[in-house]
């Protein structure tokens, strides 16, 4: 039986929330670009790349280096978004990471982080993200009680969502809900397994109502090129990227695969 992954994420938020860490005293302005008409117009593969150091299931990616420079090389590749991590816990992700990037460029950021609490919310504001991260589960799963109420005080801060999902029935609740995207993680978070084949799955038989991120696991021209047979309008990528010597190349490479 695979431990519980997701109770040791939403413990790791509980515990960066007591730590202080979303107690943030500034005010960034988000971007003047809107990623939903991005992904409508743009001709290539639309990539929100993600800076993260480390993660549950590969430990240390990258060695820590300069989250703003990481930001330039990927937008310079074509990265059209960047999600940043903010979760200290697991992830060595820190709200200061997304500052530094925030502050370096324009494009649309999205604060990636275990969101369970509305302080969380608050702080995505403060430091300019234009998209936030909810993780359906959490609320199937009954971590969290009401969906509806969270993504609304999301929309109220200026913020739009994210929501992620893993299963079928998961991806028909997030359908009910305002969220601005749906993200479908090709990562099963009880065993951490990747599997591309999730996004077919998830999207047979779906009447596009909604822009789709395929998120985890996206290696190559041929992942992208499948996961938009698929039904996927964007991608999102991050331990491939990050691992790679030469990051702007390996962005430019996948955001030419059509």
């Amino acid at each position: 039986m695979a431990e519980n992954i997701l109770r040791k994420l939403v413990n790791n938020s509980q515990a960066a929330i007591d730590d202080g860490v979303y107690n943030l005293d500034i005010k960034l302005e988000k971007s003047n670009k809107d990623f939903l008409q991005i992904i409508k117009s743009n001709n290539h593969a639309t990539l929100l790349t993600e800076i993260k150091f480390s993660s549950p299931s590969l430990g240390k990616i990258r060695t820590l280096t300069n989250p703003a420079s990481i930001a330039k090389q990927m937008i310079a590749g074509g990265a059209k978004a960047l999600s940043i991590l903010t979760q200290p816990h697991l992830f060595n992700g820190s709200p200061d990471y997304f500052i530094q990037v925030r502050q370096a460029v324009d494009v649309p950021l999205l604060m990636k982080d275990i969101m369970i609490d509305t302080i969380q919310i608050d702080a995505a504001e403060k430091i300019g993200a234009d998209y936030m991260l909810v993780i359906q589960s959490l609320f199937d799963q009954e971590f969290l009680k009401d969906i509806d109420e969270f993504i609304g005080y999301g929309h109220k801060k200026g913020l739009k969502i994210l929501l992620e999902v893993h299963t079928k029935q998961e991806f028909q609740n997030a359908l009910k809900t305002e969220a601005d995207l749906i993200g479908i993680n090709n990562r099963n978070l009880d065993t951490l397994e990747i599997d591309l084949k999730t996004t077919e799955r998830v999207l047979e038989g779906y009447k596009k109502t909604r822009p789709i991120i395929s998120e985890s696991g996206i290696e190559t021209p041929e992942d992208i090129q499948y996961l938009k047979k698929c039904g996927a309008d964007a991608f999102l990528i991050g331990s491939s990227i990050m691992k790679s010597d030469n990051i702007e190349e390996n962005v430019r490479k996948l955001v030419n695969t059509y």
